[in-house]
C-alpha cells in the first residue's frame, strides 16, 4: 500500500471518530423524553403517581409514571435522591419498594471511553498534524539531498533477454566485444600473458545499426551488474548536479565491481570543451572533467569497464577518446546482404511465414538497410498479413513493406484528374525507360503511378549487388535516369510540371559533388573545393567554409551546369529513340497504375545486359565492352 492510501485511510478514520463523538453527544443531550423538576417528582412520589425511578451516570433520572409515560430528570451530584427527596418533604413511607421502585443504573463503559477521547483526540489530531508535515519536510529534504544522485538502472544479468545469439550481421563487432566477456569471466587468462583489458568501448554507427541492442547483448553475455544511463541524464539546470551524478554512478559501479557501465549517446555530455555547436558550457565541461578523472585519474585501480555509444564521434573530445578512457572503437556500419539476411532470420524468429518466403532475395531487395529498418520492415510485413486476414506472412507481404518503409503508405484515397494521371504515368515511364535503356543503372523493380508519402508516383531501382565505390559513368547514367521524368513532360506535352522538382535537386546535388567533392571534373581537376563541416553518420552537413575565388566559383557552376545539360540532353535522345516504348509503358500505367519488373520488361525488354559497372584495367576487354555499352 502507497504511503498516500496510508494517509487517506488515517484522515478517513479520524473523521469518523468527530463524527461519532458529535452524534453522541447531540442524542445524548437531546432526548425524546419530556422534563420535569426535582420537586415535581417529590410531588409525584407524594401523589403516587409515579411508578419507577431510574438513576444515570449519578445525575440523569428516568421517571416512568403509573400511565407508563416517561419523563426525565436531574438531580444534584452532591447529595443522593433519597436525601433530596426527604428534603423536599417525602417520607419514608412514601420511598417504601411497595409504592415506588428506585433503581440506579451502573455507567455505561463508553460513557468513559468517549469522555477520554474528548480529552485526548485533540492533541492526538494535533500530533498527526505535526507528523505529517515533519514527513513531509523530510521527504523534501531526501528529494534535494537525492537530486545528485545517479539515475543509472542496474541490470544483474541473471536472466538476460538479450544475448549475442539475438544480434546478426555485426560478426566483428560482436568478436570484439565477446573478448570484454571473456574477460570479465575468464580474468586469469589475461592477467597471466600481462594482458589489460580495454578500459573503455565506443560503439560507433548510423543510427539503427545496433549499438545499444549490442550493449544489451553484453548485458545478458557477461553476468556481471550491467549499469545503463543516457548521456542526457547527467545534464541539469543547475552546475554541479552532472559531476555529482557521475561521482555516485562510478560509486555504484566500484561497489558492484567487476561491472559494465554503458552511456548512451554521450555526446551530450562528451562534447569537445569550448568549442563546437553551442559554444562552452560550464554544466556539461563539469560533467566531462569528472567523467574524464573517473575514467583515468589518480585511482584507477577498479575493473569497472566502460561501454558508450554515439553516433556523432567527430564531436566528442580528443580526451575522451584517447587510449587509456576509450581504447577501443567498434564501428558499426550498415550490413552487408548477408548481414542483412542473418538481420532478417533474426527478426522473423516466431512468425508464420509462408515456405515460399526467400529471405535472400528480401535481403537484395533492401541495400542501405540498417538493422532498425530491416526490423520495421519485417513488423510492416505482418501487419499487412493481419490486416488482409491472413495466417502466415507470404512474400507478396514483405514485397510491398519493402516500399512502404522506402516511400510510405500507399494514398489510393487521393483523387486525381485523368489529365493529372496521364501526366504521372508518362513521368514515371521515362524514368523507367532510360534507366532501363543505360546498363550501368540499377534494374527497375517496380513502376507505379499510386502516390506514397510525399510522391505522386514512384520508379523503384534497387543493385543486384552491394557496392562500397561508385564509378564516375555510374553516377553520371543515375543523373541520365533521374531526368528522364521531366524529358517524357517535354517531349509528350505542350508544357513542363513541377513534378520533377526533387529529381532535379538530386541530380543538381550530384553533379555539385563531382566537380567539388569528388574530382571528377577535367576541367576543374582532382580537387576539394570548400571545407565542409557534416555530421558524418547523420549525412547532414552544418556549413561550408569557401576557401575558392569567384572565378572559381563561377567555372563551378558552369561544369554543374554542363554535367546537367548533357545528362537531360542524353535522357531526351533516348525517350526519342524508343518512343513508342514510352508510349506503352505509359499506358500500360494508365490501365492498372503498378507494373512490376516482368511485366515492364515484357513491353521493354533491357536493349543490353545490366552490368555492376566498375571499372577495370585500360585495353581489357570487360572495358572496352563498356566503353561499347556506353556508347550505345
Amino acid at each position: 500500500m502507497s504511503s498516500r492510501n496510508q494517509s487517506y485511510i488515517i484522515y478517513l478514520l479520524l473523521l469518523i471518530a468527530i463524527i461519532a463523538m458529535l452524534v453522541y453527544n447531540f442524542s445524548s443531550s437531546t432526548g425524546s423524553q419530556s422534563a420535569m423538576g426535582i420537586n415535581e417528582v417529590a410531588a409525584g412520589i407524594e401523589n403516587s403517581t409515579i411508578a419507577r425511578i431510574s438513576i444515570q451516570d449519578d445525575t440523569h433520572l428516568t421517571v416512568v409514571m403509573k400511565d407508563g409515560t416517561q419523563k426525565s430528570s436531574t438531580k444534584e451530584p452532591s447529595a443522593t435522591l433519597v436525601q433530596q427527596l426527604t428534603q423536599l418533604g417525602v417520607t419514608a413511607d412514601q420511598l417504601a419498594p411497595s409504592k415506588v421502585n428506585i433503581e440506579i443504573k451502573p455507567p455505561s463503559p463508553w460513557i468513559n471511553i468517549l469522555s477520554i477521547l474528548g480529552y485526548v483526540l485533540p492533541f492526538l489530531l494535533l500530533g498527526a498534524a505535526f507528523f505529517f508535515i515533519f514527513r513531509q519536510a523530510q521527504g523534501s529534504n531526501n528529494a534535494a539531498l537525492s537530486f545528485g544522485k545517479s539515475r543509472a538502472r542496474m541490470f544483474s544479468g541473471d536472466q538476460p533477454t538479450v544475448t549475442f545469439e539475438d544480434v546478426a550481421g555485426v560478426d566483428e563487432s560482436k568478436e570484439e566485444l565477446k573478448e570484454v566477456v571473456e574477460f570479465l569471466r575468464e580474468p586469469q587468462k589475461f592477467i597471466a600473458l600481462g594482458a589489460r583489458i580495454p578500459k573503455g568501448v565506443l560503439l560507433v554507427g548510423p543510427p539503427g545499426t545496433g549499438k545499444t541492442l549490442l550493449a544489451k547483448a553484453v548485458s545478458g553475455e557477461a553476468g556481471v551488474p550491467f549499469f545503463s544511463i543516457s548521456g542526457s541524464e547527467f545534464v541539469e539546470m543547475f552546475v554541479g548536479v552532472g559531476a555529482s551524478r557521475v561521482r555516485d554512478l562510478f560509486d555504484q559501479a566500484k561497489r558492484h565491481s567487476p561491472c559494465i557501465v554503458f552511456v548512451d549517446e554521450i555526446d551530450a555530455v562528451g562534447r569537445q570543451r569550448g568549442a563546437g555547436l553551442g559554444g562552452s558550457h560550464d554544466e556539461r565541461e563539469q560533467t566531462l572533467n569528472q567523467m574524464l578523472v573517473e575514467m583515468d585519474g589518480f585511482d584507477t585501480d577498479t575493473n569497472i569497464i566502460i561501454m558508450a555509444a554515439t553516433n556523432r564521434p567527430d564531436i566528442l573530445d580528443p580526451a575522451l577518446l584517447r587510449p587509456g578512457r576509450f581504447d577501443r572503437r567498434v564501428v558499426l556500419d550498415r550490413p552487408d546482404v548477408r548481414g542483412r539476411e542473418a538481420i532478417l532470420k533474426v527478426h522473423v524468429k516466431g512468425k508464420p511465414l509462408h515456405p515460399d518466403v526467400n529471405l535472400s532475395i528480401i535481403a537484395r531487395s533492401t541495400p542501405g538497410f540498417v538493422g532498425a529498418d530491416l526490423e520495421n520492415l519485417v513488423n510492416e510485413a505482418a501487419i499487412l498479413a493481419a490486416r488482409r486476414n491472413k495466417k502466415i506472412i507470404m512474400q507478396s507481404e514483405f514485397e510491398e513493406s519493402i516500399e512502404r518503409v522506402i516511400a510510405g503508405p500507399e494514398r489510393k484515397s487521393r483523387l486525381i484528374s485523368q489529365s493529372e494521371k496521364r501526366i504521372v504515368a508518362y513521368h514515371e515511364a521515362g524514368h523507367a525507360v532510360v534507366i532501363n535503356s543505360l546498363p550501368e543503372t540499377d534494374p527497375v523493380q517496380k513502376v507505379s503511378i499510386i502516390a506514397r508519402g510525399m510522391m505522386g508516383g514512384f520508379t523503384l531501382s534497387l543493385p543486384e549487388e552491394d557496392r562500397t565505390l561508385i564509378a564516375r559513368r555510374k553516377i553520371i547514367a543515375d543523373m541520365i535516369g533521374l531526368l528522364g521524368g521531366r524529358a517524357a513532360e517535354e517531349i509528350v506535352f505542350d508544357d513542363i510540371t513541377s513534378g520533377a522538382s526533387n529529381d532535379i535537386e538530386r541530380v543538381t546535388q550530384l553533379a555539385r559533388n563531382m566537380v567539388t567533392r569528388l574530382g571528377m571534373s577535367e576541367e576543374m581537376g582532382p580537387m576539394v573545393y570548400g571545407q565542409k563541416e557534416e555530421l558524418i553518420f547523420l549525412g547532414r552537413e552544418i556549413s561550408e567554409q569557401r576557401d575558392y575565388s569567384e572565378a572559381i566559383a563561377e567555372k563551378i557552376d558552369h561544369e554543374v551546369r554542363i554535367l546537367v545539360s548533357e545528362a537531360y540532353d542524353r535522357a531526351r535522345s533516348i525517350l526519342l529513340e524508343h518512343r513508342d516504348k514510352l508510349d506503352a509503358v505509359a499506358q500500360r500505367l494508365i490501365e492498372v497504375e503498378t507494373i512490376s519488373r516482368e511485366e515492364f520488361e515484357e513491353i521493354y525488354p533491357p536493349p543490353t545486359k545490366k552490368t555492376t559497372y566498375t571499372p577495370t584495367p585500360v585495353g581489357s576487354g570487360n572495358n572496352n565492352n563498356n566503353k561499347n555499352n556506353n556508347n550505345n
